[in-house]
């Protein structure tokens, strides 16, 4: 992986030969999306709600689509055929392009496509068995979360502040009610029973949010999409974290303080056994 082979602008070259213009959009005002797709035994997991979401946000941010389904298919396989490892990850990136600098969007502009295929490094034994540790901090972040921006100072710091305190995540507030983690989605269980934040413009709708739904009702786990307030997260019995990297993982102490019995629930287990089932099923 020293040099790998990456898509860049309908091209597939060496990694140290991929050069973008210093005044592409993406650079000068992180003016784009991405996509990160995690492929386990060279099958891609849930690829057609990743690229339901890179249109989703591609078109609220008034970017054209360069590509039909089919072209996005095809270059992910392409790009996922670049990497031995497995499992590994095919991130994609779109920025509206190269133009003079300028606020407004230019006329006639072609948007600059990238892509790679990285290893794809997955929580530890003693994580998944011993579960991590969270932070809180107030959310201070746009209030388009929902669209997969590359515009992620706000996570980069959250992100950050969960280091500087020697724990996996920070998990957010915005007026008293949960949002999200700096790059994962919050799930709180009470009596068994799972919340999750409702999937609008406050959060990122991982795709791990539907899996872990569809998940839960195979499980027979109760979950309801709703307004999660904090004290129901400093007092829940267990808290989950989810994303492409993590896939579920537990939050067993928050700000220093133990979760439940500080250790990962049954729910977690549940969980966790049901994602290892549907990456086995691809």
């Amino acid at each position: 992986m020293n040099n790998p082979t990456v898509w860049l602008n309908g091209e597939l070259i060496a990694l140290a030969d991929a050069k973008i213009s210093v005044l592409d959009r993406g650079f000068l005002f992180g003016d784009g999306i991405y996509e990160v797709v995690p492929v386990y035994r060279g099958k891609p997991f849930r690829l057609a709600q990743h690229l339901d979401r890179l249109e989703r946000s591609l078109a609220e941010i008034r970017i054209a689509n360069p590509y039909t389904r089919a072209e996005w298919e095809a270059l992910f396989a392409r790009l996922s055929a670049t990497c031995a490892a497995d499992p590994h990850s095919v991130y994609v990136q779109v920025t509206r392009g190269v133009a003079p600098r300028q606020h407004t969007f230019p006329k006639d502009i072609t948007p600059t496509v990238f892509g790679i295929a990285t290893p794809l490094t997955l929580p530890g034994r003693e994580k998944v068995e011993q579960g991590v540790g969270a932070v809180t901090h107030e959310d201070r972040r746009w209030l388009n979360c929902h669209i997969k921006s590359t515009s992620l100072l706000g996570n980069v710091l959250m992100a950050q502040y969960a280091a500087d305190h020697e724990v996996q995540e920070t998990i957010q507030f915005r007026d008293g009610l949960l949002t999200e983690a700096s790059s994962s989605n919050v799930w709180v269980i009470k009596h068994g029973a799972m919340a999750a934040p409702q999937r609008d413009n406050r959060i990122l709708e991982g795709i791990r949010y539907g899996a872990l739904e569809s998940f839960a009702q195979e499980c027979g786990i109760a979950f309801e999409e709703r307004a999660v307030s904090e004290a129901e997260v400093r007092e829940a019995d267990e808290l989950l974290i989810t994303s492409a990297t993590k896939e579920v993982l537990a939050v067993v102490s928050l700000d220093g303080k133990p979760v439940g019995d500080g250790k990962p629930g049954p729910v977690f287990r549940a969980l966790y056994a049901a994602y290892q089932r549907a990456k086995e099923a691809l």
